[in-house]
């Protein structure tokens, strides 16, 4: 069934956040391409830390079927964390029934207290990413478990979108960023 169909308005919102340098950019505007390419308005909202690449960086995307009427997320449907400042900073941001995704190569909820009204989902991004060629691709196995684990856009419009922003300027590393999507979606269903 087709989302619009359903008679509800569609609206989902994803904070991702992390080092600079991870691909969290990158992740938030893959998720707004293809929350685009489906027809749907979208916003894609950047924030760096004053170092960039090492410091922090997150985006908010808004996915919804009507006019965005802001893009600051504060109350999102999921939120994917590459580090642990990240998490401490964004783990009270998942609304209720909510989804948290974390690379947990990186990340210990250890004395973190992830509440019981969210999903949180422990994806071990950089292992993947290393098994499957680089640890450059952690983004990409974070976008493939963000995927399987919400609605905010369909899987096969998000592997178009990866083939066309991806795939056009490096087409030699296409294979490897599929593969790793592919490994972050199985490691979730």
């Amino acid at each position: 069934m087709d989302k619009k169909s359903e008679g509800k308005k569609f609206e989902r919102t994803l904070v991702a956040a992390g080092f600079g340098g991870q691909g969290l950019m990158v992740l938030g505007q893959l998720v707004a391409y293809t929350g685009n390419a489906e027809g749907r308005n979208v916003s894609w909202l950047p924030s760096y830390g004053p170092e960039m690449r090492g410091g922090t960086a997150n985006c908010s995307v808004v996915i919804s079927d009507e006019k965005v009427g802001s893009p600051v997320v504060s109350d999102a449907d999921a939120v994917v964390v590459m580090n642990q400042p990240s998490l401490t900073k964004f783990k009270d941001d998942v609304k209720k029934g909510g989804v948290l995704l974390y690379n947990s190569d990186l990340v210990k909820v250890e004395g973190e207290n992830i509440r019981s009204d969210i999903r949180a989902i422990a994806v071990p991004a950089n292992t993947i990413a290393n098994d499957n060629g680089s640890d450059k691709v952690a983004n990409i196995v974070m976008l493939g478990a963000l995927v399987a684990a919400t609605d905010l856009v369909s899987d096969s419009m998000c592997v178009e979108m990866i083939k066309e922003k991806l795939g056009k300027k490096k087409p030699q590393f296409l294979p490897m960023n599929l593969n790793a999507y592919e490994a972050g979606k199985a490691l979730v269903k």
